[in-house]
């Protein structure tokens, strides 16, 4: 993981999913309502199996009929029909018929959506068992407590793929702090293990954010809608196709064709098509591999200056990073300081919980930035915003493998001094010299009023 499941519309098929699978795309989803309803494609699919019929032999997941519940208010079909659908044409995982509560409804009604949900969700694993691929969608609107209680709920019941539901309209309406939050409640809740897959979210400019709150899976029709519109997607947005000068782009489609050649193509729409989906599935391999390298956060933070509206979920992300800093990773390849909220990464924040952990002898020397007197047995050298990093930990991560720049700002410093405080109250016996210049001696000299600082 990541991985991306594009949407695939029997009627509107403007990729082929074989030709997805040639660009690299391992699974899709298709809606099993538009199936169940379509004289053209449903006996196919009950006769010849899902697969066949879409021409794909990856994964395919199903969509219940609950988008259509989501924009038409209801649909004609049961949920114990639609599951017995979406087993007979042979889909690899099934939706209930949950109800997607919109993020703005009020607590009373989220409240009795969600109970429908929880019943329906019974009613799938009572008539088809607890081994039948049956996922367990987590709704609660806005609701940071009822997100929690539902994703506790659905691992309760033993669903382990969690599609985390209605946030396509904060999404649409760049409510990116808002959808931080309803990503890491429902994480909350949901047992360590599940694999949380974000419904609706198909941009890739907001991969790498969704995936550092813990998604794993993504599904959207926005490569196709957005070509319908005329409308290129990069990594970092969107542009009109006809406000465009360059095509900023390595993909097939774009090294092919100049900007005006797209513009004037009768094929511009499947072309556009083609180019979105390129990008959009380049982003997941890169965040997938930044999530390898240990170099994720560096990309959420160049992602999320893209747009004010993702800073904003980027800055939320970091407000309640102790809850996110348990799932990170010990050990990474590397730590680069990028400003300000390098500072609140889940690295630094667990520096600052072990450090605590040593013990100090009887009198210490913390090098920050000043002369090193040579009577000193014991030297802590002070690296921002990590703090005190003593000689066994200068080579390892995250302290001993971070690049900070040598000229420090204020922030970086402030959080040293919480790393060395945070040290220094755990060993209160012992004696503590603090050299550093004169740029830093009065923050030294008023944070650590009993110690000696020398310049």
């Amino acid at each position: 993981t990541p991985g991306l499941l594009p949407v695939v519309n029997p009627h509107l098929q403007i990729i082929p999913p074989a030709e997805m699978k040639k660009m690299g795309v391992e699974g899709i989803i298709t809606n099993a309502y538009i199936f169940s309803k379509s004289k053209e494609f449903r006996e196919q699919a009950e006769i010849r199996g899902l697969h066949d019929v879409l021409g794909f032999d990856g994964l395919i997941m199903t969509d219940s009929g609950s988008f259509q519940m989501s924009v038409y208010g209801s649909v004609d079909i049961t949920n114990e029909q639609t599951l017995a659908f979406q087993k007979q044409i042979g889909s690899n995982i099934w939706v209930p018929l949950d109800i997607p509560t919109h993020p703005d409804t009020e607590r009373e009604e989220v409240i009795r959506q969600m109970e429908i949900t929880f019943d329906r969700m019974k009613e799938a694993k009572e008539i088809f068992g607890d081994d039948a691929p049956i996922s367990g969608p987590v709704q609660g609107a806005v609701f940071g407590d009822l997100r929690e209680e539902a994703g506790r709920r659905v691992s309760e019941m033993g669903f382990t793929y969690c599609p985390v539901g209605a946030v396509v309209p904060l999404m649409e309406a760049y409510r990116y702090r808002e959808l931080v939050d309803v990503i890491i409640d429902a994480k909350k809740g949901l047992a360590p293990g599940a694999c949380v897959h974000l419904f609706g979210a198909g941009h890739p400019s907001m991969f790498a954010l969704a995936v550092a709150c813990g998604c794993d899976i993504f599904d959207s029709a926005a490569y196709a809608l957005y070509a319908k519109e005329g409308r290129y997607i990069t990594p970092s947005g969107t542009l009109k196709l006809d406000e465009m000068s360059e095509l900023p782009c390595a993909c097939p489609v774009c090294r092919s064709h100049t900007v005006e050649e797209l513009k004037k193509s009768p094929d511009k729409q499947k072309l556009l098509a083609y180019h979105n989906l390129a990008v959009t599935m380049a982003e997941i391999s890169r965040v997938r591999a930044a999530v390898q390298e240990g170099t994720l956060f560096e990309l959420v933070d160049e992602r999320c200056r893209s747009h004010p509206r993702l800073y904003d979920g980027y800055r939320r992300l970091l407000e309640r990073i102790d809850e996110v800093a348990k799932f990170d990773r010990a050990s990474k390849r590397r730590f680069f300081y990028r400003g300000n909220e390098s500072c609140l990464r889940p690295e630094v924040a667990n520096y600052h919980k072990m450090i605590p952990r040593i013990t100090l002898g009887p009198e210490v020397l913390v090098s920050a930035g000043g002369p090193k007197p040579s009577r000193f047995e014991e030297v802590l050298d002070f690296k921002p915003p990590f703090g005190p990093v003593p000689y066994e930990l200068a080579e390892t991560f995250p302290a001993g493998q971070a690049e900070i720049p040598p000229t420090w700002d204020e922030y970086m410093v402030e959080f040293g001094i919480r790393g060395l405080k945070a040290l220094l109250d755990t060993n209160p016996e012992t004696k503590v010299t603090i050299s550093t210049t004169q740029m830093w001696e009065a923050a030294f000299r008023e944070a650590f009023p009993d110690a000696e600082v020398i310049v």
